[in-house]
């Protein structure tokens, strides 16, 4: 009787113990699925934020702030790119008050006088900028300099309207 005991209890305690194996098994799988999920997410963000980085990096390839060649051209002009940028894009905008619609604009508004709405600057000689008269928008390079005073001048080099 008392080995018929013990027999029980010695096939109890294999039974308990594959039991235990299994269950720590899946969870111990579990767990690896789901570090291998989190491994592929942070690839995942890892090559987006590259992607991203390269997006931004070409959208500001022509830019003033970091064009190191304009800002030294404008330095040795005795000026400095920030206050290049407000300049310009302040006079630029102030044009917009004028009677028949801004003067840089090289098309004539057909439902309002045509305006300039956003700047951006390409380098220490050019601004792209996009107009429109509420319902016809397009778009103007400006070329602006400053003379042997300092004093600015803005020229509309070409433009373009987009059809409506």
């Amino acid at each position: 009787m008392r080995n018929k005991i013990f027999m029980y209890l010695f096939f109890f305690a294999i039974l308990f113990i594959i039991f235990q194996y299994m269950n720590e098994k899946s969870i111990f799988e579990s767990q690896e699925k789901q570090i291998s999920s989190l491994t592929k997410q942070k690839k995942e963000a890892d090559s987006l934020m590259n992607v991203q980085d390269d997006a931004i990096l070409e959208l500001n390839y022509f830019n003033l702030m970091k064009n190191d060649k304009a800002m030294t051209y404008l330095e040795n002009l005795g000026l400095e790119a920030d206050a290049v940028q407000n300049m310009v894009r302040d006079q630029i905008y102030d044009l917009n008050v004028a009677p028949n619609g801004n003067p840089l604009v090289p098309v004539d508004g057909m439902e309002g006088k045509m305006r300039i709405n956003k700047i951006k600057f390409l380098n220490h000689r050019w601004v792209i900028a996009d107009f429109s008269d509420g319902t016809y928008w397009g778009e103007v390079l400006i070329e602006y300099f400053f003379d042997e005073n300092n004093e600015l001048s803005l020229r509309t080099m070409e433009g373009v309207l987009y059809p409506n």
